[in-house]
Parts: structure tokens; sequence; C-alpha cells
């Protein structure tokens, strides 16, 4: 059954006659995206640090935005969470999921570092995770500065933020620097996805099959750079040695059974991967938590699981 909250949103966008997301523009989508925001997200909470960085990751300024949660000081040493926002690689930026960051870092105690990277159509794939693979690489490097362990440090995100850091940690792989947990928000693991998912909530849901079209036609130059695994990490040739996980999905989700997979496939390969479906919820819900109280447990479930991997 599809939570009252989440099918109570729905009947109001239909109500009010919201636009179908893929009938706009980019720029209109981006516009929308920030105005909603107020609408569905709780105010935001109280921090002990909030500074907004630009470093220069491989010749471009990517702004990055720090968050230390209360009770942390300036100078306290902590774990940290690279976090990659969502928005169909288009929509999204670091105000739209200022608040998630924000709660994330509270409840968890990590540092959180929120990444503003290059969107398409303006920058088409693989800009985003070129942006991504730098930011997590900078936080790194700069592990003694930004006062956190260098050996702590996870990344995330929520849905083409889910994709960017689950391919983060294949890019990442073997390397010097590799993320020490990866949080995984009904990621998109596949492009042009056929799941049972993916037909059988196909309309209705928010997220609908022609939106995710919309945005993948703009995000990749050609359908064939889908088959990539940096665009498709399900499609990696190897999942081994990955850092362990936590999936999370949403029930009536197009993209609740490439996130399944995606968690099956790396526990399958010899990793660990917890997997977590809030049956009753839509895409986008953990962000909702002014009208979802089930986006708040969703918050408190990342946050314990930050906990668990992070914290000595």
């Amino acid at each position: 059954m599809l939570d009252p909250q989440a099918k109570a949103l729905l009947q109001l966008m239909v109500d009010r006659g919201v636009p179908p997301i893929n009938t706009l523009s980019p720029q209109d989508a981006r516009d929308f995206y920030v105005l909603r925001k107020a609408l569905t997200q709780p105010d935001p909470p109280v921090m002990s640090h909030v500074h907004d960085h630009l470093p220069n990751l491989g010749g471009l300024q990517v702004p990055v935005r720090e968050y230390r949660p209360l009770g942390a000081s300036a100078h306290d040493k902590l774990s940290a969470l690279v976090y990659y926002h969502g928005g169909g690689w288009v929509i999204g930026n670091i105000e739209t999921h200022d608040v998630l960051c924000r709660q994330l870092s509270n409840a968890s105690g990590c540092a959180v570092f929120s990444v503003d990277y290059r969107l398409a159509p303006e920058h088409v794939f693989p800009a985003a995770y070129e942006d991504a693979l730098a930011a997590f690489q900078w936080v790194v490097a700069q592990a003694d500065q930004l006062h956190i362990h260098s050996n702590r440090v996870a990344v995330g995100g929520d849905s083409a933020g889910g994709n960017l850091a689950a391919a983060v940690c294949l890019g990442a792989r073997g390397g010097a620097h590799v993320p020490a947990f990866q949080l995984l928000i009904y990621p998109a693991t596949l492009m042009y996805p056929d799941t049972a998912s993916y037909h059988a909530n196909a309309e209705g849901y928010g997220l609908t099959a022609s939106a995710m079209h919309w945005f993948m036609d703009h995000y990749l130059p050609t359908r064939e750079h889908g088959n990539d695994w940096r665009a498709s990490p399900l499609k990696a040739s190897s999942l081994a040695g990955l850092p362990s996980a936590l999936v999370l999905t949403a029930g009536y989700d197009p993209l609740r059974d490439e996130g399944y997979q995606y968690a099956d496939a790396l526990s399958a390969a010899g990793g660990v991967a917890e997997y977590i479906c809030f049956e009753r919820q839509i895409h986008g819900f953990i962000t909702m938590g002014r009208i979802m109280r089930e986006a708040l447990s969703g918050v408190e479930v990342c946050a314990q699981a930050l906990r668990r991997y992070l914290h000595p």
C-alpha cells in the first residue's frame, strides 16, 4: 500500500496541475525543483559549522559545502561523508540538498561535504562523474586541513547522486585512497533500465519513465554511453573489492529493482551490502520530511549506517 502521506502529495500535484518534468526546459525544471524544496523539506537544522569551499579540481572550480555537526568544534577530527545530490544529473544543487546534508551530519556525527558537480546538458557525461571523483580525492588529500580522518571518508548520494557515489567507488578501486563506505539512496545503477519496477512504477508515482528518459537523454551524449560503468555501475565487469554499502530503495520507485540488483551484485562479488526498501514510499521521499514521517526514519537509517561503518 502506498504511504498515505505520499498519496496525498501525489494527488496535490495532480490537483495543482504540476507539469511533468519532461515537458520543461532544463532551466525551468531547475527553478521548479528549488521552489518545491520549501514546500516539502523541514526547516534547516542548526549546525556547529557550515563553510563553502571552492577547490580547484583539475582546472575547474567546483563548489563544496562543508557541514560539521552540533557539538563538534571546527578543529575536532571527524569521520566524513562526501555527498552527491540527486536530480537526474540535470537539476539540483547544494541548496536543494542542504537540509538533508545537515540532517545526516547531525544524526551521524560526521562532517559532510556536499558537491555541486557540473550538470547536463551544458556538461554531459562524464563531467559529473569526473567532478564527483575529483571532489572525493580533494577531501581526502585535504584531510588534515579539514580536520577529518583520511581513512574514514565515505561517499553517498540519492538517485543520480547515488549513481555517482557508486561510480566513484569503482573509479577509486585499487588507488591510494578509496571510500570507507558507500551510502546509496535509491541509486540509478542502469541507464535505460528494463526492470519490473521500471515498468510497474512508470506512471503515477512522481518519477515517471518519461522523466527518466528526459534525464538520461540530457546526460548522455549517446545511448551507447549508457553501457559505460561510469554511467551504469551495474554493468561494471566486476564489483569485487568495493567498500561496504547500504542501498536504500522505495517500493513505488522505477529505480527500486536496479538498487536491489546492485546490492545483490555487491554481495555476490564478496562485498558487504545491506539492503533496505521503504515499501510504501516513492522516489525522492527522503528529502520530504516536512510532509512525510517516513523520510525522517530514512535519514536515521542512513545515519546509523554511517555511525556503524565510520566510527571506531
